[in-house]
């Protein structure tokens, strides 16, 4: 992995290519993000850089949050987070980067947590069929149904899909194209859809599956 960035969800729109077909894109605010601390083999066993992304009030933060931020030359940061680069030497403390680290037609990984949906039965969640609703059934067309023999084993097997909290989970979509760069504006645009709702955090990295 060799280029990462943080970056904010702010929602979807379409692009058209010259000969006129539609893409659907997802536009993400990506960076800017200062270099918080350089982690090196020699220090630390491994190499990798950790960057600070979105402004908040001081108050918003504790005394050590605070001072870490000040070893890296940065204001009060919301979000930070270590990527693994293979690069991670040409990066220094106090340098910012911003979507002009990716390129159109780059290959990207993205993470972010899906909606959440709180408690929800096993038709949302599992995308289960609900039973008949005829005589007999009784009230319970949405519920999750057998749970198997009661005799033998007499308990129910870990892994059946049953009701719980549904969403809000770490997601990550792999092999997304980048189909637009403005840097102006600071946004990548990326084709398909992403996890998360709208002004969400998003971890963008270069593709590390890619097809051969």
């Amino acid at each position: 992995m060799n280029k990462a960035i943080i970056g904010k969800k702010l929602g979807m729109t379409q692009v058209f290519e010259k000969d006129g077909t539609m893409i659907p894109v997802t536009v993400i605010l990506a960076g800017p993000c200062s270099v918080i601390q350089k982690k090196t083999k020699e220090r630390d066993g491994y190499e990798a850089v950790q960057l600070g992304f979105d402004s908040v009030k001081e108050n918003k933060l504790t005394k050590p949050e605070l001072g870490h931020l000040k070893k890296g030359n940065a204001g009060a940061l919301k979000v930070l987070k270590e990527f693994k680069l293979d690069n991670a030497d040409k990066y220094n403390v106090g340098d910012t980067l911003d979507c002009t680290a990716f390129a159109e037609g780059d290959l990207v990984d993205v993470t972010g947590t899906s909606k959440g949906h709180g408690f929800s039965g096993v038709i949302k969640r599992w995308n289960q069929h609900r039973l008949k609703e005829t005589h007999g059934v009784g009230p319970v067309h949405r519920e999750v149904g057998s749970m198997g023999a009661n005799s033998t084993p007499s308990r129910v097997f870990p892994g059946k899909n049953l009701p719980g909290q549904y969403g809000r989970e770490q997601v990550t979509v792999l092999n997304l194209t980048v189909v637009r760069v403005d840097a102006q504006k600071g946004v990548l645009l990326i084709k398909g859809a992403i996890p998360g709702a709208k002004n969400s955090v998003v971890y963008i990295r270069n593709a590390v599956k890619t097809a051969n």
